[in-house]
């Protein structure tokens, strides 16, 4: 099988012993395939116009590669995610779109049980992700659901995912189709960090 990810360069900052910050830049636009959908579009519209003889056939075809390229640089193509950790207050996560619009998504860090890397089986391709395992506000041993990290656009997928304790559970988790990519060493590394910021939580929770 084959794995999935792209390799690239990821940008670590510690602000401090309990703030890191990953932010990892994904490929640009490529105007060659953007070129390529216009022109197919456009000729497939010429076509149409020829056999029909009307207008707005041509006028149409315009309208719609405006529309999917506002719609794709504004919510579909993403320049860059970063991943903001700290210890006493949580994780904030944030994308930046090629249009300039920025998402961001906070958790409390009173929410999260743990970051776990997972792996899934998707088209005959293990696909590794990153993600946040939140706490059931009932039940504190249990998760109430799994956020992937460096994803964009929902798919449902079933793995596996582990306890702390030991064993793992089988449950369908909305994941997401990969906008950066991020291969498994660069997951490695926001993990361990991660790791390392909840072990001090821990640490300073039992001191109290």
């Amino acid at each position: 099988m084959e794995e999935r990810g792209e390799r690239m360069g990821l940008q670590c900052r510690q602000h401090s012993a309990s703030c890191h910050e990953f932010s990892v830049r994904c490929q640009p636009v490529q105007l060659r395939s953007l070129s390529a959908v216009t022109c197919s579009v456009w000729l497939a519209a010429y076509w149409l116009f020829v056999l029909t003889q009307n207008s707005m056939v041509l006028s149409a075809a315009i309208f719609i590669t405006l529309i999917g390229l506002i719609v794709y640089l504004h919510f579909v193509k993403i320049d860059q995610e970063s991943l903001l950790v700290i210890a006493s207050l949580g994780i904030q996560m944030t994308s930046s779109y090629a249009s300039g619009k920025e998402s961001t998504t906070f958790i409390e860090m009173s929410q999260v049980k743990d970051v776990v890397i997972n792996e899934a089986i998707y088209m005959q391709k293990v696909i590794y992700y990153l993600c946040i395992l939140l706490r059931d506000p009932l039940d504190p041993q249990s998760v109430s659901e799994v956020v992937p990290l460096f994803q964009q656009r929902p798919r449902t997928m079933e793995s596996e995912l582990p306890f702390p304790k030991g064993g793992c559970f089988r449950a369908r988790v909305q994941a997401h189709c990969w906008s950066s990519k991020p291969r498994l060493d660069c997951l490695v590394e926001v993990y361990r960090s991660c790791q390392e910021i909840l072990e001090q939580r821990k640490t300073v929770s039992q001191t109290l």
